[in-house]
């Protein structure tokens, strides 16, 4: 079937979403989303440095839209904005491509070696907590049904603030929930290479199952050395946009997980990209992911279809007001996230209740 482009808007909802809508002259609608940085900054970008790049082309031939994309803008930046504003609408023209063929994303991608997931609740904030907030927030998680969690800091670059809080919240946390329950630690960037070390040998003592970005994500060499120092596996990525920072950062940092976040790196067609480069170096995939509709979606087609992809993925939890925008949301069911057997993404739009989520 051929279709051509004819259309491309991008709409700030009040739940703080990107929503990218691709119509083509088929009558078949694909919807993506941009990272949540900056909504309005990202939609004025879809819709005056994007969309005329695609326009009138077909939807099918995602490898030449995402590189006319992509070196057609590369001068406004390729280190945030461009990229996920590129994966807004890359993820759309993906979501275009299995309605017209037919078939769920994960079978276009190259197959699913899984479509069940475990989902870890991911819960920020712990620079501002006290120890027992944080204890609080995992136990709702707990009786929500979650079976994997991660607390992170959110220090905003800000080093070595609290490092022994930091500690005494993840051991409150480890101590309530069963031993067999996967606790993570995210340092959002927040020590220093001689502070995550020592931090890192004490989470690895209380077997945390993954520490997440020790320090800076400048920090190649920084995190190389924190890496060779533990047993602890270092993940690191979500500030990676592209294939080429991806490469570097394998072979400068050597993390030993790598964190692609869909919404961020360029869509479907770069993280198919990333993906090769990680079974190059037989390094795991864990993808970062705080958007719980589409850009969850998008990102369980993309594991769905890597190997190296077993650990738990990222979920902050349902959420109500997004839910509602959707006719079809997804079920998170016993601490677990099942891909539907739909035709693309595998979510439809409510009309009515996008309207009233529209900002203005």
């Amino acid at each position: 079937m051929t279709a051509k482009i004819t259309d491309v808007r991008a709409y700030p909802l009040k739940t703080r979403t990107a929503l990218v809508r691709v119509s083509t002259d088929a009558g078949v609608e694909g919807i993506g989303e941009c990272s949540p940085m900056n909504v309005p900054i990202m939609c004025h970008f879809v819709e005056t440095a994007l969309r005329p790049l695609v326009l009138g082309q077909d939807p099918l031939d995602t490898e030449r839209l995402w590189d006319a994309m992509y070196f057609g803008t590369h001068k406004l930046g390729t280190g945030g904005v461009q990229p996920s504003c590129i994966a807004g609408v890359d993820i759309a023209l993906w979501d275009i491509k299995g309605k017209l063929l037919g078939q769920p994303l994960y079978r276009l991608l190259g197959g699913a070696v899984r479509t069940t997931f475990t989902m870890y609740k991911s819960i920020g904030g712990g620079g501002a907590m006290t120890p027992d907030a944080m204890l609080e927030l995992v136990r709702e998680a707990w009786d929500q049904g979650f079976k994997a969690f991660k607390i992170r800091m959110d220090w905003q670059y800000r080093q070595d603030v609290d490092p022994e809080k930091d500690l005494a919240m993840y051991r409150l946390c480890r101590d309530f929930l069963p031993a067999e329950i996967p606790l993570s630690f995210d340092a959002n960037n927040g020590y220093t290479v001689p502070t995550a070390i020592r931090q890192g040998r004490k989470l690895e003592a209380l077997g945390a199952a993954h520490f997440e970005e020790p320090v800076a994500p400048t920090n190649y060499e920084g995190i190389r050395q924190v890496a060779d120092a533990l047993d602890i596996p270092i993940s690191a990525g979500e500030h990676e946009y592209t294939r080429w920072q991806f490469r570097d950062l394998i072979l400068s940092a050597r993390p030993d997980i790598l964190q692609p976040d869909i919404v961020k790196c360029g869509g479907f067609t770069e993280a198919l990209r990333i993906k090769a480069l990680a079974e190059t170096w037989d390094l795991p995939v864990m993808p970062h992911m705080t958007q719980p509709t589409i850009g969850n979606a998008a990102s369980l087609h993309f594991c769905a279809t890597i190997p190296l992809s077993s650990r738990p993925h990222e979920y902050t939890g349902p959420r109500a007001d997004l839910d509602r925008i959707f006719t079809d949301p997804w079920e998170f069911q016993d601490g677990t996230m099942s891909i539907p057997d739909r035709p693309g993404l595998g979510l439809t739009l409510d009309e009515r209740a996008l309207e009233s989520a529209r900002e203005g």
